[in-house]
C-alpha cells in the first residue's frame, strides 16, 4: 500500500542570531533534524514521542507546510508538500481559537475559508461539535469554556473542513491530568468514527502507547527517527483499564527503556547551551566596555 504520508531524508537546520543590546552576531547553524525517514498509512494513528527540544514541532511544521525542509522531503499521496493546505488540520498546544467568535463560528472557520455555504456549514459544525462532545455549547465564546472544553472546540474546527490528515501537537499538555486522559479516549472515539489519518506530538510516554498504533522515538538533537514500535492493541477503549495491562506496562518500559538515554543527553545540550550563552554574553560585554 503507498503510504499516506511519506518523509524521506529530511533534515532541517537553523541560524540563531544572538542578540545583545548593540550586539548582533550570527551563529552557527543548528541542526534541528536529521535525515529523518517515516512512511504514515492511510488512517493510521501514528504517534511521535522524543525528549524536549528534539524537534518534534518542527517536523509538525513541516508536514504542515509551515516551513520547508533544508533538504529531503515530505509527500502527501505521492506530491510533495510545498505549502500549508486544507488536506491539513493542525491542533496546536494553545487552543488558537478566535475569542470572539462562539463555539459555532469557530468550528465554521474552517468551512467558511473552504466556501460552504452558510446552511450547509451550520449542519456540518453541528454534527461535529456532537461528535465532540459539545452540544449545549454551540453559543458559549471560548472565555465561557474550560480548556479541555477548548481544545474539543479546536478539534471539531480541525476535523469540520475534512482535511485528510490531523496534526496534533501536544494538544492535551497543558491539561489536568483527568482531562488529558478523558481527551485522549475521546480522541480515539473520534479518529475511529472518522478513520483519520493522525500525526500526533507528544512527550508523554504513556500518551504515546495508550494512543498509538505505531510509535515513533526520536533522538536528542539533531532529532532522527531512532526505532518505531508497533502497539498491537486491537481498541484502547474496549479495555477496562488498559493502562494497568502487562503488555501496556511492557510497551511503556520498552520506550522509556529506548528515550531515557536521550532525555540525559537533551539535558545536556541545554545546560551547554545556556554556559554558551552565558560566556558569549559575558565576552561581548567585555568587548563593548573595552571600546567604549
Amino acid at each position: 500500500m503507498t503510504a499516506k504520508i511519506s518523509i524521506q531524508h529530511v533534515q532541517k537546520s537553523f541560524r540563531i542570531q544572538r542578540n545583545l543590546g548593540h550586539l548582533k552576531e550570527d551563529s552557527q547553524p543548528i541542526s534541528a533534524l536529521k535525515d529523518i525517514n517515516l512512511e504514515v498509512k492511510k488512517g493510521e494513528f501514528m504517534v511521535i514521542v522524543g525528549p524536549s527540544g528534539c524537534g518534534k514541532s518542527t517536523l509538525l511544521d513541516l508536514l504542515a507546510g509551515l516551513t520547508k525542509p533544508s533538504s529531503g522531503q515530505i509527500l502527501l499521496d505521492g506530491k510533495a508538500i510545498t505549502g500549508p493546505n486544507l488536506d491539513r488540520g493542525i491542533v496546536f498546544q494553545q487552543y488558537a481559537l478566535f475569542p470572539w467568535k462562539t463555539t459555532l463560528a469557530n468550528v465554521e472557520f474552517g468551512l467558511e475559508a473552504k466556501g460552504v455555504g452558510r446552511k450547509e456549514r451550520r449542519k456540518i459544525a453541528l454534527e461535529f461539535i456532537h461528535l465532540v462532545g459539545l452540544a449545549g455549547f454551540e453559543n458559549r465564546y471560548p472565555h465561557e469554556i474550560s480548556g479541555g472544553m477548548k481544545q474539543r472546540v479546536a478539534i471539531a474546527r480541525s476535523l469540520a473542513y475534512d482535511p485528510e490528515v490531523l496534526l496534533m501537537d501536544e494538544p492535551f499538555a497543558a491539561l489536568d491530568a483527568q482531562t488529558r486522559e478523558t481527551l485522549q479516549s475521546e480522541l480515539l472515539r473520534i479518529w475511529e468514527a472518522t478513520k483519520k489519518t493522525i500525526i500526533f506530538i507528544t512527550h508523554g510516554i504513556e500518551e504515546a502507547v495508550y494512543l498509538g498504533q505505531r510509535v515513533a522515538v526520536m533522538t536528542s538533537r539533531p532529532g532522527r527517527i531512532k526505532k518505531v514500535i508497533d502497539i498491537p492493541f486491537e481498541s484502547r477503549r474496549s479495555e477496562e483499564d488498559l493502562r494497568s495491562h502487562p503488555d501496556f506496562v511492557k510497551l511503556r518500559h520498552e520506550v522509556w527503556d529506548l528515550l531515557k538515554d536521550e532525555v540525559t543527553r537533551a539535558q545536556q545540550q541545554e545546560i551547554a547551551k545556556s554556559l554558551d550563552g552565558f560566556e558569549h554574553n559575558k565576552s561581548a560585554l567585555k568587548g563593548g566596555v573595552s571600546n567604549g
